[in-house]
């Protein structure tokens, strides 16, 4: 995760994390090259700070640069 900007993932499995993780969810993640060479993702997840989640839970996604600004927008709004 070489990349600056922030990327984002859909949550298709929560097992054993179902209280912080929310399947079909979009998460925003927050890069961590050592996680990510322990196949782990560290992610935003509904307590609102970040944490490691396997990798296999998450499928990347590409969102229209007016879509990332705006999920960007609403994030920092509820800080």
């Amino acid at each position: 995760m070489k990349r600056t900007e922030p990327r984002f993932v859909i949550c298709i499995k929560n097992k054993d994390y179902a209280a912080s993780l929310e399947l079909r969810k979009l998460y925003q993640v927050v890069t961590d090259d050592t996680a990510a060479r322990l196949r782990h993702i560290r992610v935003i997840d509904e307590s609102g700070e970040d944490y490691l989640y396997p990798e296999e839970y998450f499928v990347p996604v590409q969102l229209p640069q007016s879509a990332e600004k705006a999920v960007r927008r609403a994030t920092s709004a509820r800080s």
